[in-house]
């Protein structure tokens, strides 16, 4: 699943450690998501979507997700 969480880090000048100590993750995790390699629980989702002030949908990318 395709992400902004890279661009949004960037954009509000946080490390990947930053973000995830204030969504209670580790820095891997979100290595992973902005990788594509981990899809974040609704749970994550909704914590790095509020932090950055948008929809999860805004910061998620659903189009190559199968069976929706």
């Amino acid at each position: 699943m395709k992400t902004r969480i890279a661009e949004l880090r960037k954009q509000n000048k946080l490390s990947q450690e930053e973000l995830g100590l204030i969504v209670g993750v580790t820095r891997q995790t979100i290595t992973s998501l902005e990788t594509g390699k981990y899809a974040a629980s609704l749970v994550l989702a909704y914590k790095i979507a509020k932090h950055f002030g948008l929809t999860i949908e805004d910061v998620f990318d659903f189009s190559e997700v199968e069976d929706l």
